[in-house]
């Protein structure tokens, strides 16, 4: 079980309206909204190549990270769902992410998409981080369904799929690379609830 805890931000910030912060909690982690101080934590980890593994590199400029910290604060000020900074419960470490993307290569898709610090590796955590975003896009979010998107060499990723209760529906080419296209829907995971 997890719990959330949605809790606006108060106050304007250089003339833009603050994004809302949003908490998912799971036994060992706090999933939360993404702020601006987190730069610094992240550019570390998108410097890391093992983190980076199956994407299309690590990040070289901290400006890259400073882009996608705005991206994820930018859907979020626009209440579109995003993506949650991981930290283990008793740590103030960010060790990874968790959340949703929307890719222009699979129109009206939600993708559940996840990475985590290689120390972290082999605990259950991102499946844990998963699971609990998979509930919050069925049970408040009612979205209609998700999917994630994995290499089909990255076996730790598909695992987490799996355990998410989400099967492989075909393979595509998602930018230049072959990709498995796992999904589930929110009457597939009402089914499982009931029946569990």
């Amino acid at each position: 079980m997890f719990s959330k805890v949605g809790t606006p931000r108060c106050g304007v910030r250089t003339a833009q309206r603050a994004a809302p912060t949003m908490e998912l909690q799971t036994p060992r982690l706090i999933l939360r909204s993404f702020r601006e101080e987190d730069v610094h934590a992240m550019a570390q980890l998108f410097a890391n190549p093992d983190f980076m593994r199956f994407s299309l590199g690590v990040f070289t400029e901290r400006k890259q990270t400073v882009a996608f910290i705005a991206k994820v604060m930018g859907w979020d000020r626009a209440g579109i769902p995003s993506q949650f900074a991981v930290v283990p419960r008793g740590e103030e470490r960010i060790v990874g992410y968790c959340g949703f993307f929307q890719h222009p290569e699979v129109p009206g898709e939600m993708e559940i998409g996840y990475r985590l610090h290689p120390d972290y590796w082999n605990r259950g955590l991102i499946s844990e981080a998963a699971r609990a975003v998979r509930d919050h896009a069925f049970a408040d979010l009612k979205l209609p369904r998700v999917i994630s998107l994995i290499h089909p060499e990255n076996i730790p990723s598909r695992r987490v799929a799996e355990k998410n209760e989400m099967k492989v529906e075909k393979e595509i080419t998602f930018r230049g690379f072959p990709t498995l296209v796992y999904a589930i829907t929110r009457e597939q995971w009402l089914a499982n609830r009931a029946a569990s």
